[in-house]
């Protein structure tokens, strides 16, 4: 157990729906790269083709999916997007700006509103995250646990990754530099175990966030994720109402072949929000709607960098501004 005794209790809560002014600018820089863009696209397929017609409809479909929005997403921009040009009278003549401004407001239809990190009524809020190996997990734990700590809150991290020595030593790194307790087993002993000691260190402290990190874990190996389904068991007999989130990472650059690993893990621990990691390594981004669309579950958490303060809350208006450059 890494101790730190001394923290203070936080003097206000932590307000996961506030919104960092960086955004639009990291994501625009890299979502509209090298003319990748869904909107440099768009703009070109306008220009050569200014008529709601078939082959325009059908060059769209094409460039959304190109972006990873995915075939069922896809379908229902191209739908909503015909419906609200022929309605504007504007489908023999059509202008970039149009398109592009009704795409964009379909694209927030899809996503929904802005959907903050729950947070518990009372006694600590118990945060689970998993996914398959690579991910950023661990990478995810630390930075949300510095945000936690920097808006003045008491955190304590769960290492249920029992696996991987590297993968404990890992999270104690990033307990010493955000000032959070870790609770650690050796090598090889039961997560759920773990879990358990990190729950009750928590009530006994009065702190308010648990971060667990859990091993990586194929979504085809069935023994695994039973051993994630009984660390939640654990967690939520021991603390009411927890765990309050269960945030699954997901690769960005993994494109759809993400979406089905995402859809076992769904059934299996019931996740209740993204954390989209390395979206900074991608210039398509559309994974974000497929991912909304496809599993009914929001996106929360986006990654855009390797910084510590480069994990934002997603805000689906800031994300299409940041896809469509300020587009009005």
């Amino acid at each position: 157990m890494n101790a730190a005794d001394g923290l203070k209790k936080p003097t206000q809560p932590h307000n996961s729906g506030s919104k960092s002014k960086g955004l639009l600018a990291g994501l625009s820089e890299r979502l509209t790269r090298a003319g990748q863009s869904i909107v440099g696209q768009v703009q070109s397929l306008v220009r050569r083709r200014p008529v709601l017609d078939d082959e325009f409809l059908e060059e769209l479909e094409a460039i959304l999916l190109q972006a990873d929005v995915g075939v069922s997403t896809t379908m229902e921009l191209l739908s909503g997007l015909s419906r609200s040009l022929k309605e504007s009278g504007q489908g023999k003549a059509l202008s970039e700006e149009d398109v592009l401004r009704y795409l964009k407001e379909e694209i927030v239809e899809v996503l929904g509103s802005h959907e903050p990190l729950r947070k518990a009524m009372e006694g600590p809020t118990v945060i689970m995250v998993v996914g398959v190996n690579g991910t950023g997990k661990t990478t995810t734990v630390g930075k949300l646990c510095h945000r936690f700590r920097k808006s003045g809150s008491e955190v304590i991290l769960g290492a249920t990754d029992t696996f991987r020595a590297a993968a404990i030593d890992q999270l104690e790194i990033w307990g010493k530099r955000a000032g959070a307790r870790v609770i650690r087993h050796e090598e090889g002993r039961d997560p759920a175990a773990v879990a358990y000691d990190t729950c009750q260190a928590a009530k006994a402290r009065g702190v308010d966030y648990v971060i667990l990190d859990t091993a990586g874990r194929l979504h085809t190996h069935v023994n695994l994720m039973r051993e994630l389904e009984k660390v939640k068991r654990v967690v939520e007999r021991e603390i009411p109402g927890a765990p309050h989130e269960v945030l699954l990472t997901l690769d960005a650059t993994s494109g759809q072949n993400g979406l089905s690993q995402a859809a076992t893990f769904k059934e299996a621990v019931e996740i209740t929000g993204i954390a989209l990691t390395k979206l900074d390594g991608t210039a398509k981004g559309g994974i974000v709607l497929a991912i909304k669309d496809s599993l009914g579950v929001p996106v929360k958490l986006i990654g855009i960098g390797e910084g510590i303060e480069d994990l934002r809350d997603f805000d689906p208006r800031e994300f299409a501004d940041a896809i469509f450059q300020g587009l009005a």
